[in-house]
């Protein structure tokens, strides 16, 4: 099986803080792994070490790109990493509000338009053909998602719900290998997740993805997860398969805490 991101001893320490310490992650191509924790476990400081927010102060990050060459993407910038196939959304919704639908999808599938800002200018015949490929792209993301018919809509306009599955498909147009998802269902309600657990499911499946995500919705996270890892102030303190995770008194503890007399 193809390690397709490795995550190698990374360290993020801010000052004083340690806010991941040592974390390893290996992630197989086609699965869907789950990070939980606590508020403030260090979840979100790891996804934006991967993405290139943050470089790491010890370790590595490793990806594995279409040619099966394994690169270091430690440090790189976040826009060079989404170029080679590692796409991200976050935990607070970060649309172009006043663009709208079409216009945040297309502006995600511009990222690998070649042609220079000559050729656009003056409609060059080499960018007209990118352009009509990466228009009919968007068309058929946005009406596999059930988005098309608001695509000329404000993205700010959305329900909540559809806001969240626009991030998403925004990410999509990237190309990505690997997506992340940073707290895909904060803020939904349950018949919301539900959509977005069925969501998350097809895209998947359909486009051949490896999906990393954060989650606090154990529901979602146990319905479709292969593994979970689990930390805890920055520290590793469990993974495995949703049965293991659930059974494991660690993950009880960090949660649910202990009572003072056991």
């Amino acid at each position: 099986m193809t390690t397709v991101l490795k995550v190698d001893s990374i360290t993020m320490q801010f000052g004083g803080v340690i806010a991941v310490n040592n974390l390893n992650i290996d992630i197989h191509e086609g699965e869907i792994i789950a990070l939980i924790g606590p508020n403030g476990a260090g979840k979100t400081t790891a996804f934006n070490m991967i993405t290139g927010v943050y470089k790491p102060t010890k370790g590595r990050i490793l990806y594995t790109n279409d040619a099966g060459e394994e690169v270091d993407i430690t440090g790189m910038k976040p826009s060079t990493i989404a170029q080679l196939g590692v796409a991200r959304t976050f935990q607070n919704i970060r649309l172009f509000k006043e663009l709208t639908v079409y216009e945040n999808v297309m502006i995600a599938e511009h990222l690998h338009l070649k042609s220079d800002f000559l050729s656009a200018t003056l409609h060059l015949p080499w960018y007209n053909k990118e352009q009509q490929v990466a228009e009919e792209e968007v068309e058929r993301l946005l009406k596999e998602v059930g988005l098309w018919e608001e695509r000329g809509e404000k993205a700010s306009s959305l329900p909540y719900g559809k806001q969240r599955r626009l991030e998403i498909i925004r990410a999509m147009a990237t190309h990505p290998k690997v997506l992340l998802l940073d707290e895909p269902a904060a803020g939904m309600n349950p018949n919301e997740t539900d959509d977005l657990t069925a969501f998350i499911k097809t895209i998947h499946d359909k486009y051949h993805l490896t999906v990393f995500m954060i989650e606090h919705h154990m529901d979602l996270v146990m319905e479709i997860s292969d593994r979970i890892y689990v930390l805890d102030f920055g520290q590793t303190i469990a993974k495995g398969t949703p049965q293991e995770i659930q059974n494991d008194d660690r993950v009880i503890e960090a949660y649910l805490g202990v009572d003072e007399d056991a």
